[in-house]
């Protein structure tokens, strides 16, 4: 589903698009879906979220500079459900401790992915 919008800035780097409402009604899968963002060309995953009433789609510093837009441009952005299994690269220090720990193994198995990239980006002290 494609639709036009302008790219909004917030604070100091945050920057997301509007989606309609109408296009997030057609994906089908409730109100904060995971999407497969396309911006000039480029495509990154995603999620829906709710934010003062509107549903938005984060745009981050990297994907901006991939898809070569800046806050403030007014772009074509196409949407698609992503049904895609999302799974985190445990670095091998990790994956060693937590199969060498059957509780932390389980606890980590509860994890959603949004929670265990969170984990991993935490413990290997990487800025997203």
């Amino acid at each position: 589903m494609s639709f036009r919008t302008t790219i909004l800035g917030a604070m100091k780097s945050a920057t997301g698009i509007v989606v309609p409402d109408e296009v997030v009604a057609r994906l089908g899968s409730g109100k904060k879906p995971a999407v497969r963002v396309t911006i000039n060309g480029h495509t990154y995953r995603s999620t829906v979220a709710v934010i003062s009433g509107r549903f938005m789609v984060s745009v981050s510093a990297a994907e901006r500079v991939n898809a070569g837009v800046a806050a403030g441009d007014e772009v074509e952005v196409t949407l698609e459900l992503d049904t895609s299994p999302r799974q985190v690269e445990v670095p091998d220090d990790l994956s060693a401790a937590l199969s060498s720990d059957p509780l932390a193994m389980a606890f980590w198995s509860t994890l959603s992915y949004s929670n265990q990239r969170w984990y991993v980006l935490w413990i290997t002290g990487t800025k997203q």
